[in-house]
């Protein structure tokens, strides 16, 4: 198994090896915003489980997979388990940081606000990205990712007309965060291309731990019955499993930017699951985002679908 040397920088920077290598990250990449839009029909699956203690069993199934494949394998836990500071506190503090302030959000503001706020996240990445080595912003990068903004926008906003009150202020600040954290997580991982996807699994853990601490002290335990058991299960392996662990490999070796932009498809995959299993209502407004969502992250891949891409240096 390749590790990450002690001694590593931050700054280390491994830019794709090859076209081919860029796409079929990128493919895999975008694999995780497929499995993330799978993620709200699931938790309506579950019942009245409590957040947090979700988020807690999810990441310990994932956890509990890769724990079984070291194990397989004949890594011991702890080796498996050491890897360089700087990638435990970007892996946990992305992954429970960002469902943290998101479920402080939820509580905080209106839904369709908040969420709003969240997918904010698309178009940060994109304007992240270009503070990493070799990384520019084009017109259509930029241009990609505001289409889905508006794309989402027209979504979220489906259910009826809906404004921003300052009495709600502390839960859009909580949605911010959240925008800026997975982010900053996305982004900043391109600089840990060093660190293994694996050590996904670790992190995995260990905010599993920390998610079953904040339902121990804020929430009711609620179990799972009969088939919510199975969508707890599909969480774990898919949405909030595998979905990480793809993204991973997008981040460090794909195409960031059309990555960012085309995140404006999970809400809009979303939707129209809910609305196949009957869970919403399908409408005009739903058609017109869809263009408008995939319009922008077409826009936004014109390099990678087109051209020469522009490889990080």
């Amino acid at each position: 198994m390749t590790r990450a040397l002690p001694h590593q920088s931050l700054q280390s920077f491994e830019a794709p090896a090859s076209r081919r290598t860029l796409i079929r990250s990128t493919l895999i990449g975008a694999a995780a915003i497929i499995m993330w839009s799978t993620l709200a029909l699931l938790t309506t699956m579950t019942g009245r489980v409590p957040p947090f203690l979700l988020v807690a069993m999810s990441f310990g199934i994932a956890f509990a997979v890769t724990l079984a494949r070291w194990l397989m394998r004949g890594d011991g836990l702890v080796n498996c388990l050491r890897w360089p500071l700087p990638a435990w506190l970007l892996g946990v503090g992305g992954l429970f940081g960002y469902h943290c302030f998101y479920f402080i959000a939820l509580r905080s503001a209106p839904p369709a606000e908040a969420s709003l706020v969240n997918y904010l996240w698309p178009l940060l990445i994109v304007l992240f990205a270009t503070l990493l080595p070799g990384q520019r912003l084009r017109w259509w990068h930029l241009a990609g990712a505001l289409l889905g903004l508006v794309g989402t926008v027209l979504l979220i906003g489906t259910g009826g007309p809906f404004g921003f009150s300052p009495a709600y202020a502390p839960g859009y600040g909580a949605a911010f965060a959240c925008a800026i954290i997975w982010a900053a997580y996305s982004v900043l991982s391109r600089l840990l291309a060093h660190v293994p996807t694996e050590a996904v699994g670790a992190f995995c853990g260990a905010t599993a731990v920390l998610a079953a601490g904040c339902h121990l002290a804020f929430e009711q335990t609620v179990w799972p019955q009969g088939g919510q058991w199975l969508a707890v299960l599909a969480m774990g392996m898919g949405p909030v499993g595998a979905a990480f662990f793809a993204w991973d490999i997008g981040m460090k070796r794909g195409d960031i930017r059309t990555l960012g932009a085309a995140g404006y498809l999970t809400p809009l995959l979303s939707t129209m699951l809910l609305v196949a299993f009957g869970r919403a209502e399908l409408s005009w407004t739903l058609g017109v985002a869809a263009l408008l969502i995939a319009g922008g992250a077409a826009l936004a891949a014109r390099e990678l679908l087109g051209g020469k891409p522009q490889a990080a240096a």
